[in-house]
């Protein structure tokens, strides 16, 4: 049972961080009906200027508490990455709008790949060490479990972001605007809303979530890369289809249930008989079976046209 809740608690805090990168992807899907593949480079990107922002930082904030540090970096990364998700929607997709989505797609993966070898240019294409914002600490009064601070951190940081989020999307303006954009643009555009705000908007709140999701990932792996988004990004989109895509608690609950699932995997191996290394193909695996029996996902509603 032990070994069970420590898997547990492994695959909760990793999973914490599929959920925060998937919500990106159903909420451009939701307003857009395109999936942004851009999207987990957007979280490579804010890893990197997590680790840049604390080495800079951190001489001239000497005096101040970690958990106060590390406020400070999560907030300035979560700004970035909404600056960077809004560029990139202003400069890539605004101009392909009223274009097929076969032609946004493409232009999506041409983003990702220019931002993959951006950051291999400027970072150079060996892995980096992330600066430790908060000193890692066992909590006590576990029993056996070997349970960090910092995932505990992970945990409760992402649940209030959570929160904040619903909040948002269903007690603001502008979350009852991006609620009208997706069911309907044009009757929304009539009733008074800018779409090209909210859809500005919607790239920029996901992409502060996946910075967030950077942060935490950068702080429990302590490694980063500039293809460190790819992986995680086709996994959280994953996440995203198993919750049903364009449902922000699918997003969620699809993020957890995934990144349990492979814990469990890796350390089950032996008793399952499947060696450690094929934890990445246990996403796409998912991804399969999700689209052959239930394309909606578990959140997913299935919606009839009329022909």
């Amino acid at each position: 049972m032990n070994e069970f809740l420590q898997q547990l608690i492994n695959g909760l805090s990793l999973g914490a961080v599929y959920a925060l990168i998937a919500l990106g992807y159903t909420m451009v899907y939701g307003v857009l009906r395109f999936i942004n593949f851009a999207h987990g480079d957007v979280f490579m990107v804010g890893a990197f200027a997590g680790m840049y922002f604390g080495r800079w930082l951190k001489p001239h904030l000497v005096g101040w508490p970690e958990w106060l540090f590390a406020g400070l970096i999560l907030l300035l990364v979560m700004v970035a990455c909404a600056a960077l998700g809004g560029l990139v929607e202003r400069l890539a997709y605004k101009p392909l709008r009223e274009k097929p989505r076969l032609t946004v797609l493409i232009t999506a993966i041409g983003v990702s790949l220019l931002l993959e070898y951006t950051g291999q240019l400027i970072f150079g294409a060996a892995p980096r060490g992330f600066p430790s914002l908060l000193t890692s600490a066992p909590i006590a009064g576990l029993g056996g479990l070997h349970v960090s601070n910092i995932q505990m951190i992970v945990l409760g940081v992402t649940a209030a972001l959570l929160m904040c989020l619903h909040y948002i999307v269903m007690r603001t303006r502008m979350g009852l605007a991006m609620r009208a954009l997706s069911l309907n643009p044009t009757a929304a555009s009539l009733m008074g809303v800018n779409n090209s705000v909210v859809i500005s908007f919607t790239f920029g709140l996901g992409s502060a979530l996946a910075g967030a999701g950077a942060v935490f990932y950068a702080s429990l792996y302590q490694a980063i890369d500039p293809f460190m988004g790819v992986l995680p990004g086709m996994k959280a989109f994953v996440a995203a289809v198993l919750g049903g895509i364009g449902s922000l608690p699918g997003a969620m609950v699809g993020g957890l249930i995934l990144g349990v699932i492979e814990t469990l995997v890796v350390g089950y191996s032996q008793v399952l008989g499947v060696p450690p290394g094929y934890r990445d193909a246990v996403a796409f695996v998912i991804l399969i079976l999700i689209l052959l029996f239930k394309p909606s996902g578990l959140f997913g509603k299935t919606l009839k046209e009329k022909v």
